[in-house]
């Protein structure tokens, strides 16, 4: 099927490509496209085992303040419901 291609097909759907994304919106959409490759090349060379061991980047240790501000959080929740609280 792609056999029969030949260069004034690919100037034909490059020409599509770019009336459909406009010219602006190219090269972001390239640079898109090779992270995604990257990406997933990266995964599939990466035996299965070794990401279970590794700690995630974005995680961290939750603080004295997080902590602070989740029971400050449910500490409003409560009394902006309080009829759901004396419900239960």
């Amino acid at each position: 099927m792609l056999q029969n291609l030949t260069g004034w097909h690919a100037l034909i759907i490059l020409a599509i490509v770019v009336l459909i994304f406009g010219a602006a919106k190219l090269p972001a959409l390239a640079k898109s496209v090779g992270q995604s490759m990257r990406i997933l090349k990266s995964e599939v060379s990466e035996p299965a085992g070794d990401t279970a061991a590794e700690p995630h980047a974005e995680s961290r240790p939750v603080t004295t303040r997080d902590a602070r501000a989740y029971v400050d959080a449910v500490r409003a929740d409560d009394l902006a419901r309080p009829a759901a609280r004396t419900a239960e």
